[in-house]
C-alpha cells in the first residue's frame, strides 16, 4: 500500500465530507465539526507528504474525468514537501478556527468553503498534468477569494481587498495557463512527463518561463505583483490569513521550482538573475513596509512578501550556480530556500493566529492603540513573543537556521565563475543582511509596543484571553517553531530529498553539516549555550544584589508625575528613525495640525499628527493603470446613450469594416 496515495485520498475525502457537514450541521455545532474535519484533513496530508519525501511516490490517471486531458495526479519528493507543509498549517488553523469562527463566521458558505480550500492546496502539488493543475489552481483561487470576503458585511475594506485579490490572482492564473498551454502544445501532450521530455527552442523556453514566473510570483506576493497581499491578508479571517500566508503563497514558489528546475531542466543565467533580483527587491521592500506599518496584520502581510523574497533569492542563486556548473552550491542554495519555506510556514502560522487572538481580545489591530496585553492576555503574549523571535532571524529563532544556510551558499558563491554571478552575490548578501536587521526592528516594535508597557486604548485596557481552541492552535504552531529552531535536522533530510541535495537517509540529529562547504552549525548546542549564559548572568546579578541593602525609590519623571500611556513609545514613534533613513524609498505623507488657545497664539491647545505611508510601487504602477482604465470606461459609457439607431449604425459600420478587411487581405 502506497502511504502517499492513501494519505492524499483520505485527506481529499475528509475535506469533502467536512464541506458537506458545513452545509447541513446545525449552527451551534458547525464550527466544531468543520474545524475538526479541516484539522483531520491536514493531519492526513502530513503523512502523505512525508511518505513522498521518503521515496513513496505515486502516479494515477483518470482519462474520462476531464474533457481533452483527463485527470492525472502524482506525488514526488518536491510535491511531498509542500503537501506536508500545507497539512501542518491546516491542522493548527482548523483547531484555531473552532473558537475563532464562533464569533460571526458560522455561515454555511464560509464553513463549507474552508476545508475545500485546504483540499485544493493539497492537490496543487500533486497535480501531474496541465489540465489537472489548472483546475486545482483555480479551485484554490476561488475558495480563497470566498474566504477573504467572509466578513464583507462588517467592514467595507473587505470588498475592496476582495476585488484586488480577485483581479490579481486571476491575471496571474491567465499568465500561468498561457505559459503551460504553449509548453504543452510544443511537447505534444499536457502531462508533466511529456513536458519533461520536450525539446523547446531557446525563445519558446524563455517565453514559457517568464509567463509562468509572472503568474507564480503574483501568487507568492513578489514585487511588483504584491499589491493584493497586504490588502487581502489583513481583511481575511485570521485562520484563513494563516493558511494563505503560510501555505498558499508557498505554491507560487512550488510552481517556479517545478517549471524552472524540473520541467525545463534549468535555463540560462538571466532567468535566475531575474528571479534573484525580484526576490532581493521583494525582501527589502517588504520588510521596509512592515517596519513602518502600524496595522499588525498588514505588517505580517508585508513580512510574507519579505520572506518569500528571501526564498526566491535562494531559488535564483541555485539556478545561477547550476548554470555555472556549481552543483553543490546549487543544492545548498535550493535546500536553504525550501527550508525557509518550512520555517516561514511555522512562524507565520503562529504570528497570524496570535494576531487574530489580539483582534479577538481587543477589537483592534492598530499597534498605536494596543499595549499592556501581557497581563490580560499572557498566553497570547508569550506565543506572539516566540513567533516574533522565530521571525527575527536571531538565534535561537526558527528563521535563523535557514537564513544562515542561505548566507553560507551566497558567500561561498562569490568566487563562482561568471561576471554576473560575481556581481549578484555580494548584492544578494547585502540584501539578506539588511532584511535580517530590519526584521529585528520590526518585530521588536510589534511585540514591545503591542504587548508591553501600558494600554493605549479602550480595547487594550479591556482585553481578554482567547478560548482554549484558539490557544491550542497557536500552541501547535509554537511547538513546530521550537522544534525547527532547535532540531532543524529533523526536517533537513526531507528538504534535501526535495531539493536534490544530499542523501535523505543520512543526517545527524543535532549538527547540520554542509558537504564540501566549510561551515557548521549546531542549533541545539547554540541554544544550550545561550540558556547557560543567561542563567549564569542572572545568578551573578542576583548574587551581587543580595550583598547590598535593598532600597526603593521613585523613578525620575522630570517633574511630570507618574508615567502615563501617552508618554510611551507608539509604533509610529518607534518606526520614525527607520522612516527617516529610508525616507526616499517609502516617501511618507505627514500632516500636523496645531490648535491654539483663543487667548494667545503662543499657547498650544492641541496637536494632531497624522502619517500615511502609501505603497510607492502601487502609487507609481497601479494607480496610473487604474486611472487609464477608468477614463476608458467613461469614454465607453458615452458611446452607449440608449439610441437604437446608434447601435444599428455600430453594427453596420463593423460589418462593412470586416468586409473591407477581408477584401484587402485576399
Amino acid at each position: 500500500m502506497n502511504l502517499a496515495a492513501t494519505g492524499l485520498g483520505v485527506a481529499g475525502t475528509l475535506g469533502v465530507v467536512s464541506a458537506l457537514a458545513g452545509l447541513v450541521v446545525p449552527r451551534g455545532a458547525r464550527a466544531a465539526v468543520v474545524g475538526t474535519g479541516t484539522a483531520l484533513t491536514g493531519a492526513a496530508g502530513v503523512p502523505a507528504g512525508v511518505a513522498a519525501l521518503a521515496g513513496q511516490s505515486f502516479s494515477v490517471t483518470w482519462p474520462g474525468l476531464l474533457p481533452l486531458s483527463g485527470v492525472a495526479f502524482g506525488l514526488d519528493t518536491l510535491g511531498g514537501l509542500f503537501v506536508a507543509v500545507t497539512g501542518g498549517v491546516a491542522i493548527a488553523a482548523g483547531i484555531y478556527g473552532i473558537g475563532y469562527a464562533r464569533h460571526g463566521l458560522q455561515a454555511r458558505a464560509t464553513q463549507a468553503v474552508f476545508p475545500l480550500f485546504v483540499v485544493a492546496m493539497l492537490l496543487v502539488p500533486a497535480s501531474a498534468s496541465v489540465g489537472t493543475f489548472a483546475v486545482c489552481w483555480e479551485l484554490m483561487a476561488a475558495t480563497s477569494l470566498l474566504l477573504v470576503l467572509a466578513e464583507h458585511r462588517r467592514r467595507p475594506e473587505v470588498a475592496s481587498a476582495g476585488r484586488w485579490y480577485a483581479v490579481m490572482t486571476h491575471l496571474g492564473f491567465v499568465t500561468v495557463l498561457i505559459g503551460l498551454v504553449v509548453f504543452a502544445a510544443h511537447a505534444g501532450g499536457d502531462s508533466f512527463a511529456a513536458l519533461r521530455s520536450a525539446h523547446l527552442s531557446g525563445a519558446t523556453a524563455a517565453a514559457v518561463f517568464v509567463l509562468t514566473l509572472a503568474g507564480f510570483a503574483s501568487k507568492a506576493g513578489i514585487l511588483p505583483l504584491h499589491a493584493w497581499l497586504p490588502r487581502a491578508h489583513p481583511e481575511a479571517p485570521s485562520h484563513v490569513s494563516a493558511l494563505m500566508s503560510a501555505a498558499m503563497v508557498n505554491l507560487g514558489v512550488y510552481g517556479i521550482v517545478r517549471v524552472g528546475f524540473d520541467l525545463l531542466h534549468g535555463g540560462p543565467r538571466w532567468w535566475w538573475l531575474l528571479v534573484l533580483a525580484l526576490g532581493a527587491a521583494s525582501a527589502v521592500y517588504g520588510i521596509l513596509q512592515a517596519a513602518i506599518n502600524n496595522d499588525l496584520k498588514r505588517l505580517l502581510g508585508y513580512s510574507t512578501t519579505e520572506n518569500l523574497g528571501l526564498v526566491l533569492v535562494g531559488v535564483g542563486a541555485a539556478g545561477l550556480f547550476a548554470a555555472s556548473g556549481q552543483r553543490v552550491l546549487a543544492g545548498v542554495a535550493l535546500a536553504a530556500a525550501l527550508l525557509h519555506v518550512v520555517n516561514h510556514a511555522a512562524f507565520k502560522t503562529l504570528l497570524f493566529l496570535a494576531a487574530g487572538s489580539v483582534l479577538h481580545g481587543t477589537g483592534t489591530r492598530d499597534l498605536d492603540h494596543l499595549g499592556g496585553l501581557r497581563r490580560s492576555m499572557p498566553v497570547t503574549t508569550g506565543l506572539f513573543g516566540l513567533g516574533a523571535l522565530a521571525a527575527s532571524a536571531l538565534p535561537p529563532g526558527t528563521a535563523f537556521v535557514s537564513e544562515w544556510l542561505l548566507l553560507q551558499a551566497l558567500i561561498h558563491g562569490l568566487p563562482a565563475a561568471g561576471v554576473a554571478t560575481a556581481v549578484a552575490m555580494p548584492l544578494a548578501v547585502a540584501a539578506v543582511a539588511l532584511t535580517a536587521g530590519l526584521a529585528v526592528a520590526t518585530f521588536v516594535k510589534a511585540f514591545g509596543v503591542g504587548f508591553l508597557a501600558k494600554p493605549r486604548g479602550t480595547g487594550a485596557a479591556q482585553a481578554h484571553e482567547s478560548p482554549p481552541s484558539m490557544l491550542a492552535g497557536m500552541g501547535l504552531a509554537a511547538v513546530a517553531c521550537g522544534v525547527l529552531a532547535v532540531l532543524p535536522a529533523t526536517v533537513l533530510p526531507g528538504v534535501a530529498a526535495a531539493s536534490g541535495f544530499g542523501d535523505p537517509t543520512t543526517g545527524e540529529a543535532v549538527t547540520l553539516r554542509l558537504a564540501d562547504v566549510a561551515g557548521t552549525l549546531s542549533p541545539l548546542v547554540l541554544v544550550l549555550a545561550l540558556v547557560a549564559g543567561a542563567v549564569i548572568t542572572l545568578a551573578l546579578v542576583r548574587g551581587l544584589l543580595a550583598r547590598r541593602a535593598r532600597r526603593e525609590a521613585r523613578l525620575w519623571d522630570c517633574g511630570a508625575g507618574p508615567m502615563s500611556a501617552r508618554m510611551e513609545y507608539t509604533a509610529t514613534s518607534f518606526a520614525e528613525p527607520v522612516q527617516r533613513v529610508f525616507d526616499d524609498v517609502v516617501r511618507p505623507e505627514t500632516d500636523v495640525d496645531v490648535d491654539h488657545h483663543d487667548e494667545s497664539r503662543y499657547l498650544v491647545q492641541a496637536v494632531a499628527y497624522r502619517r500615511r505611508v502609501p505603497d510607492r510601487v502601487e502609487r507609481r504602477l497601479y494607480e496610473p493603470v487604474l486611472a487609464a482604465a477608468r477614463a476608458w470606461g467613461s469614454a465607453g459609457r458615452s458611446l452607449a446613450n440608449g439610441s437604437v439607431h446608434r447601435y444599428l449604425g455600430y453594427g453596420f459600420y463593423t460589418v462593412c469594416g470586416v468586409l473591407i478587411l477581408l477584401a484587402v487581405t485576399r
